[in-house]
């Protein structure tokens, strides 16, 4: 909004020609969304409190949670919302890449709202049942997936990190692999979620990372020096990855342990969501495994754990997600959500380096 109001006066005013750039257009989202999160953030906790909005607790986790139990939920609100509107304000809104992941966003953002706001009403664990959240999310992410298929100029190749010669093309079947990407991302998001700031912060450094990537794609000469797939109007995408970086900075001001407001699903649905699409737009899709090797790992566990249980009656982590195998270790809750930071930038360092070695 503000790009389309003030950079069409740069010719009168020449200070407005920074409008053109993206960097600093990012930059201030990022700001933007930072104070938005900053000045929201206690109205929704106290506004969330009192109409006791509280996060109900498994009784077969880890004891240590059950102090929890009554924590304001739905935080993701506060992210959704310092997401959106400094894209709406410092984004090109021509930009069909930038409605693609909005949608994905607040779309996956409604299925967590309700999924939450039936938790609360039964004040269960249990909310919407998977089979219907499966559905609505296979539904928008099919949509997105056609809509890309349409696109004049969008290639349906596959890129492979360190191998710049491979490069597939799926055809009709990048329709059902952009499906996988954009909801194995949004529920490896929501897996992880069960820790004070632990996913928030993995998913703050893989917005970081894909802020590059966006931009490194939408721009001719980088993507062709560094000989990667160039998509013409990418770039646009980092400005929305700055929004949620600022907001996901925000946020975790407030969810820090302990915490005092949870994302819910209203947040790790739509955050995976969007992370998920834009791999899928920037065409590092394969990358995305590596950087978010945190949420991979955590929905592997869950896996391994189900699968083991199911064939052989045995467990092979004492629970799962992950996580909650190191709490039950003796593991102090700090200690695994900081060295599950410090693997996430390890992780998003190594994706980086795809860039340069091929």
């Amino acid at each position: 909004m503000l790009y389309h109001l003030l950079y069409p006066l740069h010719t009168e005013f020449s200070v407005l020609y920074v409008f053109r750039f993206i960097t600093f257009r990012t930059i201030y989202a990022a700001i933007t969304a930072l104070v938005i999160s900053f000045l929201l953030g206690p109205w929704l906790i106290e506004k969330l409190s009192a109409l006791q909005v509280g996060q109900s607790i498994r009784r077969v986790g880890p004891e240590s949670h059950f102090k929890k139990e009554g924590t304001p939920t739905m935080g993701g609100a506060l992210i959704l919302f310092a997401i959106v509107l400094p894209t709406l304000l410092w984004a090109d809104l021509t930009n069909l890449y930038i409605w693609l992941t909005l949608l994905v966003t607040v779309s996956y953002g409604l299925i967590g709202f309700v999924d939450d706001l039936l938790k609360v009403r039964h004040k269960s664990s249990d909310g919407l049942s998977a089979r219907k959240k499966m559905f609505w999310q296979m539904l928008v992410a099919f949509g997105v997936g056609m809509i890309l298929m349409a696109y004049p100029g969008f290639q349906t190749t596959l890129a492979f990190p360190f191998f710049k010669s491979i490069n597939p093309d799926l055809g009709w079947f990048y329709v059902p692999f952009a499906m996988l990407v954009i909801i194995g991302a949004s529920n490896a998001v929501n897996l992880t979620d069960g820790l004070d700031g632990l996913a928030i912060g993995p998913v703050i450094i893989a917005a970081g990372t894909y802020l590059l990537f966006a931009y490194v794609a939408g721009h001719a000469t980088l993507s062709n020096y560094l000989q990667i797939d160039g998509v013409k109007g990418a770039g646009e995408l980092s400005i929305l990855c700055g929004s949620m970086v600022g907001a996901g900075l925000g946020f975790l001001w407030f969810n820090t342990y302990p915490a005092q407001v949870f994302m819910g699903d209203t947040g790790s649905l739509s955050l995976g969501g969007a992370i998920g699409t834009i791999a899928v737009i920037t065409k590092q899709e394969i990358v995305l495994v590596i950087v978010g090797g945190i949420f991979v790992m955590e929905a592997l566990s869950v896996i391994v754990q189900v699968t083991s249980f199911r064939l052989y009656g045995k467990r092979v982590f004492r629970m799962a997600p992950i996580h909650h195998h190191f709490e039950l270790k003796g593991w102090p809750e700090p200690k695994i959500i900081v060295r599950f930071w410090i693997i996430s930038i390890i992780l998003a360092l190594i994706g980086l380096s795809t860039l340069k070695l091929r």
